[in-house]
């Protein structure tokens, strides 16, 4: 059964709460599994309505807010990103045994192929990029989105590629809880959200569940909010703005020249590559953290950073 088939069996009715564009990916997804689709959104204009009523005119979209009556007829509720799960209506929802979800959750449940996640309240985008850039130079094929660019969703298709790359933020992790990602980094963490969050330690704590399962967690031993994510794994390379320990990533010196350094190898001089400052050198070692964790061959990879 091919990714795009295998929920076919077990139609269900879902609801999907946010139109927007990770909201009309869903909805696209879902409908060609052969669900029955519902959306709801506060807003009297939501955006892509146009796109919605043109391409999906079967979805019937409720516009008056949260419906207790409605979401308890759902089997299952979809969150958009923007939606706080800690709404009192979505907390009665749970109360009645349903189901509330996002979209990465429907893509990790849809999938075959490895994952490399990426979260951190900085650079991450800028990892992903890289990442896509050393990995496309080793000769693999990947599909690249999330919160960057395309919505997860509207990657799948047969066939798949050898790797999916996904940018993932906070409030796409809520939801998540079987991702169990190939390889996956918590970059850095800083205040951030704090509206959404009750505090620090929340936010810390729903970056950590991008960690989940049996994967490689690469760990920024420079942040130690990043590496309390990765506290009781058991499988993790780390990556440091100092000179690296075992088999870690990080800085070296001889003969007044800064490298590149993978535990004792000296990998690349950093002024061979086309970047520059210290947040980008600790996004360098992130990538190729992540990079060695996908096998992807150090020559390849060194080669991207210097194009």
């Amino acid at each position: 059964m091919t990714a795009m088939s295998r929920a076919k069996a077990n139609t269900k009715a879902y609801l999907i709460i946010g139109l927007g564009k990770t909201g009309l990916s869903c909805a696209r997804f879902l409908l060609e599994q052969g669900h029955a689709v519902a959306m709801m959104d506060t807003r009297k204009n939501p955006p892509y309505i146009d796109i919605l009523q043109n391409e999906l005119p079967e979805v019937l979209l409720n516009k008056d807010g949260l419906n207790l009556k409605l979401l308890l007829k759902s089997d299952v509720i979809v969150l958009s990103p923007g939606v706080d799960p800690r709404l009192p209506e979505l907390k009665a929802a749970r109360s009645h045994n349903i189901e509330v979800i996002g979209d990465i959750e429907l893509f990790a449940r849809a999938i075959n192929q490895p994952v490399i996640a990426i979260t951190g309240s900085n650079g991450k985008s800028t990892v992903t990029t890289m990442l896509t850039e050393m990995a496309i130079m080793a000769g693999k094929d990947i599909k690249v989105g999330g919160n960057i660019g395309i919505p997860a969703l509207d990657l799948i298709g047969d066939p798949e590629p050898d790797f999916y790359i996904l940018e993932l933020s906070s409030f796409q992790l809520e939801t998540v809880s079987s991702l169990n990602a190939y390889a996956s980094v918590v970059l850095n963490i800083s205040p951030d959200h704090l509206d959404r969050y009750e505090d620090i330690e929340q936010y810390q704590k729903t970056k950590a569940k991008i960690h989940i399962g049996s994967g490689v967690i690469i760990v920024n031993r420079d942040d130690n909010l990043s590496c309390n994510c990765a506290a009781g794994f058991q499988n993790k390379t780390g990556f440091t703005l100092n000179k690296p320990v075992g088999n870690d990533f990080g800085i070296d010196e001889e003969g007044g020249v800064t490298y590149l350094a993978q535990g004792m190898v000296k990998l690349l001089p950093v002024s061979d590559m086309k970047v520059t400052g210290e947040h980008n050198i600790s996004n360098v070692l992130a990538a190729l953290a992540l990079g060695n964790a996908m096998q992807l061959p150090m020559k390849a990879m060194l080669e991207a950073l210097k194009q």
